[in-house]
């Protein structure tokens, strides 16, 4: 593992206000707040897989990441963002994070959305937790075997990429499954990322197989020539 750097914080080792973890964060808070005062209006911005499809609200997938409808889930959402978001960008860059952790939520509404073709799915989502999980879950496994601690407690990066999936288990169980679906894709989104199925590992596995399927069809054209020469090339010294 890469030693992590901090970005422009305190003492406490937090990121700067000015990096995307802190961006993301706001963007959760203030997106959140805005959705609740706009009453009605404000539900436009959460995730209706029925209305993009019908209504064609194509909007939402990209919005409903900065979504969250309780107080828990706007603080703590934020918190993580802020925290565990950090220190990932401390590692990987601002860019690199923003397309991970808002991308990957926007990859599972989009999943959600198609699902909802084959599955009625009613109601809406919101995605704050979506992002939070994406972030939780690639942090553990980033860690992987290396020490953390969940608060703390010490536990290696696995186990703690494994806490975050039994939140999404734990909420299943008690709220129904189809309440969990986008948190479920972000599960399957964030284990494919850091397993290597990042768009760029992707491209570059095929340009590897590509390349050994020229190099096996040129292989055929060629002849092995043997090193005993023939007997009329004896006398040609």
């Amino acid at each position: 593992m890469r030693p992590m750097q901090r970005l422009g914080g305190g003492g406490f080792g937090f990121p700067g206000v000015q990096s995307m973890a802190a961006k993301l964060a706001l963007g959760l808070v203030v997106g959140s707040v805005l959705s609740l005062l706009a009453g009605s209006a404000g539900d436009l911005l959460l995730l209706f897989p029925s209305g993009v499809v019908s209504r064609l609200w194509l909007w939402q997938p990209f919005t409903y990441p900065f979504i969250e409808r309780s107080p828990l889930g706007i603080i703590f959402g934020a918190m993580i963002l802020y925290s565990i978001g950090g220190s990932l960008e401390g590692s990987w860059g601002p860019r690199r994070l923003l397309w991970v952790i808002w991308g990957g939520a926007v990859l599972a509404g989009i999943l959600t959305t198609l699902l909802s073709l084959v599955v009625p799915l009613a109601g809406a989502y919101t995605g704050g937790w979506v992002m939070g999980t994406i972030a939780w879950v690639v942090h553990g496994l980033y860690i992987g075997r290396g020490q953390t601690n969940f608060w703390g407690i010490p536990v290696t990066g696995n186990v703690m990429a494994l806490i975050g999936a039994g939140f999404v288990v734990l909420n299943g169980l008690t709220g129904g499954w189809a309440s969990q679906i986008p948190e479920l894709f972000a599960l399957g989104i964030a284990f494919v990322y850091m397993r290597g199925g990042s768009p760029r590992h992707l491209w570059l596995r095929v340009q590897h197989w590509r390349l050994q399927r020229q190099l096996r069809g040129r292989s055929r054209h060629l002849r092995v020539i043997s090193e005993e020469r023939p007997e009329s090339d004896k006398f040609l010294n």
